[in-house]
């Protein structure tokens, strides 16, 4: 029972980990002796979050863009020419659009929907091999899907292809924890509610009260509620779940009907 939630030596790979929600993911690994690969399209970005996190463990950058087949398969590729498995998968990088419904472009569900669905697909079923490695009975590997909890309820913006490629996400996870369980490979998402992160500051600071209220346990997530989430998923604590989408979000989804 002493390592139940244990981390340490696992080979982790967080997308979007240079800011934001990745971020915060990748420190909670970090902190807690994974050795973590964040990727991302910014490597200034990247190494920066590296930079700041070096002192409590071992991160390594990899610059990639997840938007198209081609760079989600470099990305793969990049990650097996350094590593003979890969125990744990975060599929976070993510993109947002807001906009009327009268001005709602169709560039961003072409935006939303190759980054959010098609770069999470891609990935995963590239890094199959290593994730394959890793894998046994007793430890599976581990997918994490970040999701929304706007792609669970009705969201308060305008966000259409977003909230769309977020319950898109969370049916990926289902359909994939299906398919690999065999391969001993669990797949689960994370739909994280508020969080102040660049894509959520000026929200946050305009309608933070509005928000606070509205949620259950009043207040917004703070880093460590996904780091933990991520932690336990990853642990042997969670190896017999599988298709789960976790809501981190302090209950405010618990009004979606």
């Amino acid at each position: 029972m002493q390592d139940l939630f244990s981390v340490k030596g696992k080979i982790v790979l967080v997308t979007g980990g240079g800011r934001g929600i990745g971020a915060m993911i990748a420190e909670g690994f970090v902190a807690n002796g994974a050795k973590t690969y964040i990727a991302g399209r910014k490597e200034e970005t990247l190494r920066d979050t590296a930079s700041a996190l070096a002192g409590s463990g071992e991160v390594i950058t990899v610059q990639a863009d997840l938007s198209t087949e081609t760079g989600c398969r470099s990305l793969a590729d990049e990650i097996a020419s350094r590593e003979k498995q890969l125990d744990v998968l975060v599929n976070n990088a993510g993109a947002t659009w807001g906009a009327p419904l009268d001005q709602y472009p169709d560039s961003a569900f072409d935006r939303c929907w190759d980054l959010n669905v098609r770069g999470v697909f891609h990935l995963t079923r590239f890094l199959l091999p290593l994730l394959k490695t890793a894998a046994s009975p007793e430890n599976p590997s581990r997918v994490i899907n970040i999701g929304s909890i706007d792609g669970v309820r009705v969201p308060a913006v305008e966000n259409y292809a977003y909230a769309a490629s977020k319950a898109a996400v969370h049916q990926l996870t289902r359909v994939l924890s299906r398919k690999l369980a065999s391969s001993h490979i669990t797949v689960n998402a994370i739909a994280p509610g508020p969080f102040d992160t660049r894509m959520m500051h000026e929200t946050i600071e305009r309608f933070g009260t509005a928000i606070r209220a509205g949620c259950p346990l009043g207040r917004i997530g703070q880093p460590e509620d996904l780091a933990g989430t991520s932690i336990f998923l990853s642990s042997r604590a969670a190896s017999y779940i599988t298709g789960a989408v976790i809501p981190v979000d302090g209950g405010i989804s618990t009004d979606h009907e």
